[in-house]
């Protein structure tokens, strides 16, 4: 992890081996948040890439015990 300075306009430079671990391109969206005293940054994933990410999870619910 790198040290970077913000410019004059409030903008930053996300250091190259950040970018290349996280795969993150030019125009891609990322959410920023202020969390326990500190800023951060967390890449965006498109909604073609979580398409079937919950493909394999078991909806089946068991609810004998609150039933009447």
């Amino acid at each position: 992890m790198g040290r970077v300075t913000i410019s004059s306009k409030y903008q930053v430079v996300i250091p190259r081996d950040v970018r290349d671990k996280h795969l993150i391109k030019p125009g891609q969206e990322v959410q920023v948040f202020y969390y326990d005293g500190r800023i951060e940054i967390i890449p965006l994933q498109s909604m073609k890439k979580m398409r079937g990410i919950a493909r394999d999870i078991d909806t089946a619910v068991l609810r004998e015990g609150d039933r009447v």
